[in-house]
């Protein structure tokens, strides 16, 4: 078994007066796993990667990376935020710098690396996505797909030890959805450690070693997904799967 790297224990996190978001949440992410958590809208999928990176603060449960505990009271909050990279389906990407330079922002301001050796890694990694050629534009000059790719190639010059993505193909045309699917495949492929939100159920069966399927705040099904997907143990899961083109999913 691989290392533990990531563990979310009776997590619960709350909005005023509202009931909770999240009930009681508990799993583990081993070094190497990629988990993909689906389920409806509203189930709190999006909070609890916002949580996960402290973005969001709790109301009771634990979150750690390593032995190291994640709260936004933490002293070394920056530096646990820089082992997790976190790619938002809204790009957050600033207008009025290049491609490249917002890339090398984060990793030469925050880390205070050398931007020479930044540069080179980032123009790697632009390479390996197709974006080589684009390394001198602005976000206003690029497609959704190209400026989703721009997001994960920034999370990846920080070095993080867990990657999140909430919904990443979300705002995109039907058309720049593979594009940025075949990106997170890859990156599964050299073996990162990913929690992904998605809607894209195809893609969820293709890419997953675990499935967290979260309805009202809990953990309704947490399995494999062929397990998930041809035999799903709850009513619930049964009902959401219903919705697809369930045999498309199969094939």
């Amino acid at each position: 078994m691989a290392e533990e790297l990531l563990f979310i224990e009776h997590l619960k996190k709350g909005y005023n007066d509202e009931q909770d978001v999240l009930k009681d949440i508990s799993f583990t992410v081993h070094k190497g796993e990629v988990i993909v958590v689906i389920g409806p809208s509203g189930c709190g999928k999006s909070t609890l990667l916002r949580c996960i990176n402290a973005l969001e603060p709790i109301q009771g449960g634990e979150i750690r990376l390593g032995d190291q505990r994640i709260e936004r009271s933490s002293r070394n909050l920056t530096q646990l935020r820089q082992r997790i990279g976190m790619v938002f389906q809204s790009y957050e990407l600033f207008p009025h710098l290049t491609v490249l330079d917002n890339i090398l922002l984060a990793p030469c301001k925050v880390q205070g690396r050398k931007k020479n050796e930044v540069r080179e890694e980032a123009l790697a990694l632009l390479e390996r996505v197709g974006l080589k050629d684009r390394a001198e534009s602005y976000p206003r000059e690029l497609s959704g797909g190209q400026k989703q790719r721009v997001a994960i190639v920034r999370a990846l010059c920080m070095h993080p030890e867990i990657l999140l993505f909430d919904e990443v193909t979300a705002a995109l045309d039907p058309e720049m959805v593979r594009e940025v699917l075949d990106v997170v495949l890859d990156l599964a492929k050299q073996g990162r450690t990913m929690l992904i939100v998605t809607h894209e159920m195809q893609f969820a069966r293709a890419i997953a070693d675990r499935i967290l399927f979260l309805d009202q705040g809990e953990i309704v099904e947490d399995t494999t997904p062929e397990e998930f997907f041809e035999h799903p143990k709850t009513e619930r899961a049964k009902q959401f799967l219903n919705i697809f083109e369930f045999d498309d999913i199969k094939k």
